[in-house]
């Protein structure tokens, strides 16, 4: 940035690091070589990235409920496996995209870290203020103590500023025996409540039986894939704000493009989402995504043998299981394999999140360099708020509906899954890939300064709430926000300067 706009590009041109290798786009190469000096970086693009991010996890989701489903899984097992890989799909995915280069390992400690104090503070404050309640006791504290040794752990490993092995090893054999005490812990909670049920028992397909036709219809097949590729429900247009409307206009052609790629299986509906026309046509489309998409399109030209392009036989094969599935099944009834689509989908969104996050991961990178702003501050802020928005909606909201312990659970539960397979299979990855250890570049100040304030939240957090008998009311949240806000001033000045050793 002290060179003149002129010697910029050249230097960007010049330099193996500006090479940005993960993404599609080389960022650096279009804001210096590209887009005039006096112009603003793509901050709308940033925007549009996360949309894509968060539709992409809503088709996560119902995938993960329908595999946890066919293989008997129970609640607690479901809840801290599958469907925390669902919620926690942006983060894991932004760190191993982060995780790749040392030069951008900061991204993935500043929003890890940075989502901790957000959810622990930010989002529980929330729910405390929204609904004061009595906490679980046994369960919030195992989760508080998990957590608070992953967090120490991990300040280790960048003290040290390097993970081995056997370390990154133990993240994810640390994430089993969580697991592991979840279920135990729910076995002994049922054995004392005898045979009492807890689940929630999910009723979505009541308000469909509202609008069920009163006589039998059939659509024809071309009727059923038009709709299914509609993502405008009527009746809500109808009652919805104008806002809301123009949002739902802008949203429309990335959920189109996921409908198209992403089956989705939903094992609350009474048909399962099943849609033959347009199932049939995701045995094409899917494949062909994972193989454009996967690791930034570097397969997107590989010929097998030299000869013959991946691209092409992926979408022959399409073509041939999709003309079996079409001639075998009908419009009314799903298959007996029909969860194989949920496998399916969730690959092909685990592809489509990956490439999201490396696309996110490349140009906060780039909105660092031009703006002179460190990884670490820009993970603990852009990525870890935009990361940690649905979970913050998703718990006040069901706070409101009178499930503050559920909330508090998913707060704790979820970022415990995300900085244990986070760090550990990010890691893993680019161990694998280079065969070495994994190095950081040494972390400054505001590193400290993060892990400090998320291990003191988590601290005062483990000692305020047994001192309140395990009641947390709005003094606590309060308090909770308060702490976050102070935090961030912190960490800004110290960004820019005005703190400094």
């Amino acid at each position: 940035m002290n060179l003149s706009a002129a010697d910029r590009c050249a230097f960007v041109k010049s330099t193996p690091d500006c090479n940005m290798e993960d993404g599609f786009i080389n960022y650096l190469h279009v804001a210096f070589c590209l887009l005039p000096p006096n112009l603003t970086p793509l901050t709308i693009t940033l925007y549009d990235f996360s949309g894509f991010f968060f539709h992409v996890t809503h088709s996560f989701c119902p995938n993960l409920s329908a595999i946890s489903t066919s293989l008997h899984l129970t609640h607690n097992v479901a809840g801290v496996t599958f469907l925390a890989l669902g919620n926690g799909a942006p983060d894991i995915f932004s760190a191993m995209a982060a995780f790749s280069h040392p030069h951008t390992a900061g991204l993935a400690v500043g929003a890890l870290f940075g989502a901790g104090i957000f959810v622990t503070t930010v989002v529980a404050g929330g729910v405390a203020l929204v609904k004061p309640f009595t906490l679980a006791s046994r369960p919030f504290l195992r989760d508080v103590i998990f957590y608070m040794v992953a967090v120490f752990w991990t300040f280790l490993i960048l003290f040290r500023g390097t993970i081995t092995l056997g370390e990154t090893l133990g993240y994810l054999c640390l994430y089993v025996v969580y697991v592991l005490t979840v279920i135990i812990s729910a076995c002994i909670y049922n054995r004392q409540k005898h045979s009492q049920n807890t689940s929630v028992q999910n009723v979505a397909h009541i308000p469909e039986s509202e609008y069920r036709p009163l006589l039998p219809y059939s659509e024809s097949t071309s009727q059923i894939l038009l709709s299914s590729l509609n993502p405008v429900d009527n009746r809500n247009w109808r009652r919805k704000s104008w806002r809301w409307r123009m949002l739902k206009v802008l949203k429309t052609p990335v959920e189109v493009l996921l409908l198209l790629c992403v089956p989705i299986v939903d094992p609350d509906k009474e048909d399962k989402n099943w849609r033959r026309p347009l199932n049939c046509l995701h045995l094409i489309t899917a494949p062909l995504v994972c193989v454009l998409a996967f690791r930034s399109g570097m397969y997107g030209d590989y010929m097998i043998e030299g000869q013959f392009p991946l691209w092409l036989l992926t979408l022959l094969l399409g073509l041939f299981l999709s003309a079996i599935v079409f001639c075998t099944t009908t419009n009314d009834c799903p298959p007996k394999y029909h969860p194989v689509f949920a496998l399916l989908g969730f690959v092909a969104s685990a592809v489509l999140i990956s490439a999201a996050a490396s696309e996110v991961v490349s140009l906060l990178h780039m909105l660092g360099v031009v703006l002179s702003l460190s990884n670490t501050v820009l993970g603990l802020t852009l990525l870890a708020w935009g990361n940690s928005t649905g979970d913050c909606f998703a718990d006040i909201t069901l706070a409101r509906q009178g499930y503050p312990r559920m909330a508090i659970s998913a707060c704790f539960g979820g970022i415990i899954f995300n900085m244990l397979i986070g760090v550990g299979v990010g890691c893993l990855v680019q161990m694998i890939t280079t065969h070495t250890d994994v190095q950081f570049e040494p972390g400054g100040l505001l590193t400290w300064i993060l892990a400090g304030f998320l291990g003191l939240s988590l601290v005062l957090s483990f000692v305020i709430v047994p001192f309140c008998r395990f009641h947390l009311g709005r003094t606590y949240g309060i308090f909770l926000l308060i702490f976050y806000g102070i935090f961030l001033v912190i960490a800004l000045l110290t960004e820019f300067g005005k703190i400094h050793v």
